[in-house]
């Protein structure tokens, strides 16, 4: 670790005085402007700013970093890294992504359906070219749409097919709108975080749509990846449904962005870790946020720099 200087410059007060505002900004659920990017120059410098860090969270922040727009990134989940990777989906060749390290996070996507659409499978909505009222997020950039849309693809459809054969989106805040679907004004949802809804969909009757295994190995191809929502987990359900995917935020970057500037990234990771909050309690457990687990999934290789300053700290061994 650097030992940090006694004296802090002036421009260290002022960029931190704009940081901490931000950071002050973006946490009140009042103002709506909540992801932020950082950019960074040397004092004085009047050129183009030289490195940038984004703290959007969309598919997206991939064609940032690989056009050089951004340096790091965060996105979640982590699956779309693995897709640009392989250059497949929206990707037309590989995106050299690494990663530094992914915030733990365990989630699926899930696609409940009411069961007065006779809807049993993603396979049916195709076959009937069933008109379907879609519940999503309002957020077209929302990496659900991502996920989804690829799902429905490997199927021989989309969300625009369902539109032409007399379907709707409706869209929600999160958490979704079971209610909505009971009422009529949307037939199905499709979101991720099904802990915080999927007890309330199935008391409410929603059937949890599985995905296949011909469909799932599809999409494994693809980039993405299975999980399987346990009736364990979640009594109600009938039984376990084998889904995709949703889990970890990795922060991102590229294979040829400077060792300098990743360490740079690590070392401060490393600083505040204890400042910031994961689930509400915090420290950061950077300690499994490097080693490929099943809520931060490692989906692209961790950038030569970063690996060596993690394995420096003992959490890589």
């Amino acid at each position: 670790m650097r030992e940090r200087p006694k004296f802090i410059a002036p421009v260290a007060t002022r960029s931190r005085l704009v940081l901490e505002m931000a950071y002050e900004m973006v946490g009140d659920w009042g103002f709506k402007h909540k992801q932020a990017r950082i950019t960074l120059r040397e004092q004085g410098d009047q050129n183009p700013w030289a490195l940038a860090i984004d703290g959007s969270d969309t598919p997206a922040a991939i064609d940032e970093v690989a056009r050089g727009d951004a340096q790091i990134a965060i996105i979640n989940p982590s699956d779309p890294l693995q897709v640009a990777l392989r250059g497949k989906g929206r990707w037309k060749e590989p995106v050299p992504v690494r990663i530094l390290t992914v915030i733990p996070s365990l989630d699926q996507i899930i696609f409940a359906v009411h069961p007065r659409t006779g809807i049993k499978t993603l396979a049916d909505i195709r076959d009937k070219k069933y008109p379907l009222k879609v519940s999503m997020r309002r957020q077209p950039g929302h990496s659900t749409y991502f996920i989804v849309g690829e799902a429905l693809k490997a199927l021989g459809f989309s969300l625009d097919d369902i539109m032409s054969w007399g379907g709707a989106m409706h869209y929600h805040r999160f958490p979704p709108d079971v209610e909505a679907v009971v009422r009529g004004d949307a037939d199905a949802i499709f979101d991720e975080a099904v802990d915080e809804w999927i007890d309330h969909a199935t008391d409410a009757g929603l059937h949890i749509i599985s995905l296949d295994e011909g469909h799932l190995q599809q999409l494994e191809a693809l980039g993405l990846r299975r999980h399987v929502v346990t009736k364990a987990q979640y009594p109600a359900l009938p039984a376990d449904v084998p889904t995709l995917d949703f889990s970890g935020w990795p922060v991102f970057t590229r294979a040829d962005v400077p060792d300098d500037f990743i360490r740079a990234a690590c070392i401060a990771l490393e600083a505040c870790k204890d400042r910031i909050p994961w689930q509400g309690v915090g420290p950061l457990p950077l300690e499994r946020m490097c080693i490929g687990t099943v809520d931060a999934p490692l989906t692209a290789p961790l950038h030569p720099a970063a690996e060596k300053f993690w394995r420096e700290q003992g959490y890589i061994q």
